[in-house]
């Protein structure tokens, strides 16, 4: 990598970019995913002592629903490496400026999700999931779609508090959605304490209720005095032209990262799940477990980016590269306890999510689960390297290139698994260690691209942030709409 020392930019601490510093951001951030995982976890395996099409159901009306909110999450996620540059580059009063445009994108997006529900249902029909999957999985589905606008904002202010490094808001948030998620789910699916037992569209009830909940925390923060006084909240609540094009032009590479990625997963999902009731559950727990590793890995992720974003709007590129050189160490560690599991515990992983009446389809696909897992083992240390650049290049503004890389890559997996599975008519085995192996190769136009050092030469912030903020004379009118100066070039 790059050795010289910064030419430019204020002075650092001798620890800035180091493990401890990016630790203090990006722990909230792993433990905040945690709690996620556990969110979605504990989901289906509540519904997975109900039945295995239960359980799978649950995933694929989970997944779908995120797929629809995908592009929002990945643009108004941007959010977190423009506040981090602004809060950086000493204007603090921008960073809340930002946080209300990606608020108003996610109040555009909720209807749009919403009223898709008509064509996701044909299309659960037009891929021919079996239907003792079929009903349980729209009706998870129309739940969780009708409350997509609360998963949307969340993710505004999380990337607002991730931004400036107040990640135990976002770790509290979590907390409380994970606790009020897991209760009710376990009350709503088994019908305790005098509630109906509901079974998915508890797990789905509960999973709103969960959320909402941890919205409901990061309100509070964000309207706190402190936070209102030292960023100028009650002045940023308008429509800002130059924050709002500047979102969208680094953010919506992001979101269509995000998009293509989820479409392709799913995908990938349903072709497994087309195979075969045994086929669909050994996937499912396969890719629950995947999820349990890999979402810590995104809290990681987003503290690289949060303090990569700093160092680059204060003009400090190579103490940006520490702070990515000390997130593959923590990543490293992390990664190599899952492989562990991964590679010698596959059958106990597997039996968590035994049915408590005896199934044959459970049965079925516990030996496909354990070979699944275990070639898992092979790509966790890898994950965690994508993840940690992805995060560098993203608060670096290199979102475009991270974005073909990434598609490119999911993509190619979709037709691979077709192919194994229903043209050559392999076994699921096969196509696993197919997409394993296609995985592992594609990962390294992560590290090359971050190599370049092309991320160095991105200007992201424009001379329009420099002015304060103008609400205090004409008195900060909701969503005020004025004429703003152009935004200057950006450098490609």
């Amino acid at each position: 990598m790059h050795a010289e020392r910064d030419t430019e930019g204020p002075s650092l601490s001798e620890g800035a970019g180091g493990i401890r510093e990016l630790l203090v951001i990006a722990l909230p951030m792993v433990a905040s995913h945690a709690c996620e995982t556990v969110m979605t976890f504990t989901d289906r395996l509540f519904l997975s002592r109900l039945a295995p099409e239960q359980m799978n159901a649950a995933l694929a009306g989970g997944l779908t629903c995120f797929m629809l909110m995908t592009f929002f999450f990945g643009l108004t996620g941007y959010t977190t490496a423009l506040v981090a540059q602004n809060l950086g580059a000493g204007r603090p009063h921008r960073c809340s400026v930002a946080a209300t445009q990606a608020i108003l994108i996610a109040l555009l997006a909720w209807p749009l999700i919403y009223f898709a529900r008509p064509l996701v249902h044909e299309i659960f029909r037009w891929v021919e999931i079996p239907p003792e999957q079929l009903v349980p999985q729209i009706a998870y589905f129309d739940i969780v779609a009708a409350a997509a606008g609360v998963g949307l904002l969340r993710n505004c202010f999380s990337s607002f508090f991730s931004g400036i490094g107040r990640t135990r808001v976002v770790l509290l948030a979590s907390l409380s959605a994970m606790l009020v998620n897991v209760v009710m789910n376990y009350l709503l699916i088994y019908g305790k304490l005098g509630l109906p037992a509901l079974g998915i569209r508890g797990a789905a009830i509960g999973t709103v209720l969960g959320g909402t909940a941890g919205l409901l925390v990061l309100v509070v923060a964000y309207l706190s005095r402190e936070i209102r006084e030292e960023f100028a909240v009650r002045h940023s609540l308008r429509f800002d032209r130059p924050a709002f094009l500047r979102l969208l032009r680094f953010g919506y590479p992001a979101g269509v990262e995000m998009t293509l990625n989820v479409l392709a997963f799913s995908l990938m999902i349903f072709t497994f799940h087309t195979h075969g009731l045994a086929t669909a559950t050994a996937t499912t727990i396969m890719f629950n477990w995947d999820m349990v590793s890999f979402l810590p890995l995104v809290g990681l992720q987003v503290g690289v980016t949060s303090l990569f974003g700093r160092y680059m709007g204060a003009g400090s590129p190579d103490t940006a590269h520490r702070s990515a050189m000390s997130g593959l160490k923590i990543g490293w560690m992390y990664s190599a306890v899952i492989l562990v599991l991964f590679a010698c515990f596959p059958h106990a992983l597997v039996s968590v999510f035994a049915p408590s009446e005896p199934s044959p389809v459970y049965d079925q696909a516990v030996p496909l689960a354990v070979f699944m897992i275990r070639l898992a083992a092979m790509y966790v240390l890898i994950e965690s390297v994508v993840a940690v650049l992805v995060g560098a290049l993203r608060g670096a503004g290199d979102t475009l290139w991270a974005m073909c890389i990434s598609v490119a890559l999911h993509w190619a997996l979709v037709p691979i698994v077709y192919v194994v599975l229903h043209v050559l008519g392999l076994s699921p085995q096969a196509a696993w260690a197919a997409l394993v192996c296609t995985f592992l190769a594609g990962c390294s136009m992560f590290y090359l691209r971050y190599r370049s050092g092309h991320w160095r030469n991105i200007r992201v912030l424009g001379d329009a942030d420099e002015a304060g903020p103008r609400e205090a004379e004409a008195g900060g009118d909701l969503l005020r709409l004025e004429p703003e100066p152009a935004l200057e070039p950006l450098e490609p």
